[in-house]
């Protein structure tokens, strides 16, 4: 990732993290912490590869003790890695390639802790991207392989993001997929189109795209669409793939301004499950949605050190008896709102942060989604994360 002083940024075209790709763009996603100049060197008949990496590691409270998978068990408090991977990738030529290995873990707010080791044997695996491109023109690829989601304002592994939590859209949104992707600049516009497998169903029935224009360097807008065009009506074991999730339709519409000290992403995402989906998978009876809005902001206040903040809402429509689906985790007619802030200090390739997050919700029939017996509508959780990037 190319990453300018005093907060101009440029993003990726497929999402892929922060590693340098040829072809790069504004879009709406949150700016990563900032990667230092790759390694490099000479592949032989690959050419010239370029090298990059993160390790770093976590420690997490909350005030309700953890439930999930994996977890530390009857605790309020954890450490884990957050992040040890390795960025292999060839940026040059017609034909290109990138991967990415390790182990990651992927917090998100309101949501059951899972231990590292747990959550990559059960999402995307060792190798969690990897594909081929083929490069005829600088404004021009096509992506074959484990992709980056085009969908959303916020990157999959905790440093590629201004917080070390996901937020409560996040939950909507899927991580990894696999597939083919196209992507094309014209000017300030590019847009990026995905047939792809969804939720990492290994079922390929998902088509997604994304839309931005750069109105100038610091002001762009984006629209961001997919959703199933059959139905997939099986369960699954793994994390990453969330049934109700898979059979949906999403829209994410934002901006982003970026200044010389402040960074600010304000969106505004919609779900809608059919009802022959959620009948199919014995969730409910009636078409479900979903409606969130977040505000994602970062501000410099030196070159080394940040504030970033996030504020979000998200509502789940129906009632408990008229046949709604659960989709947000605080269940149908539930409204749920976050608030998170997060100092970060970055020093070349060493970082440290720490985390304050809150989040509320105002669920049916007195029910909860934190704490071993799930009946906290509140959660609050602080973290601290440090590691380094070459």
């Amino acid at each position: 990732m190319k990453t300018l002083k005093n907060g101009y940024r440029y993003k990726i075209i497929s999402l892929a993290m922060s590693a340098s790709l040829p072809m790069m763009i504004e879009t709406g996603h949150a700016s990563p912490l900032a990667l230092p100049s790759p390694l490099t060197f000479a592949a032989g008949p690959l050419g010239t590869l370029n090298v990059q990496g993160v390790a770093s590691g976590y420690g997490v409270w909350q005030d309700n003790k953890f439930a999930g998978s994996g977890n530390p068990g009857n605790k309020s408090a954890s450490a884990d890695i957050s992040n040890g991977m390795v960025i292999i990738q060839k940026n040059t030529g017609l034909v290109q390639f990138y991967l990415q290995t390790g182990a990651y873990n992927v917090m998100t707010l309101g949501s059951s802790y899972f231990s590292t080791g747990t959550f990559t044997q059960n999402t995307f695996g060792a190798l969690p991207v990897g594909y081929v491109e083929i490069a005829p023109t600088d404004n021009f690829n096509i992506q074959i392989g484990k992709l980056y989601t085009l969908i959303g304002a916020e990157y999959t592994y905790s440093y590629q993001n201004w917080n070390i939590e996901r937020g409560l859209l996040w939950g909507q949104e899927n991580a990894v997929n696999k597939g083919i992707q196209a992507n094309y600049t014209a000017g300030p516009v590019t847009a990026s189109v995905s047939w792809n497998d969804g939720f990492y169903s290994n079922r390929f029935n998902w088509v997604t795209g994304m839309l931005t224009w750069a109105i100038n360097k610091q002001n762009s807008v984006f629209f961001q669409g997919g959703g199933n065009l059959g139905q997939t009506d099986y369960t699954y074991s793994s994390i990453a793939t969330t049934p109700l999730q898979n059979n949906e339709s999403i829209f994410d519409v934002g901006y982003t301004y970026s200044g010389s000290n402040l960074s600010v992403t304000p969106y505004v995402q919609y779900t809608s499950v059919p009802a022959g989906a959620i009948q199919a998978l014995g969730a409910g009876t009636r078409k479900t949605s979903t409606l969130g809005a977040a505000i994602l902001a970062d501000y410099s206040l030196t070159d080394k050190i940040s504030v970033a903040g996030r504020v979000e809402y998200i509502s789940n429509s129906g009632t408990v008896t008229d046949g709604a689906a659960n989709l947000t985790g605080f269940g149908p007619g539930s409204h749920a709102w976050s608030l998170t802030v997060t100092p970060t200090y970055q020093n070349g390739g060493f970082f440290a942060r720490a985390e304050l997050s809150y989040v509320a919700a105002t669920m049916p029939n007195n029910t909860g989604f934190s704490g071993t017996n799930s009946l906290a509508q509140t959660q609050l959780r602080s973290m601290l994360e440090t590691g380094f990037m070459f």
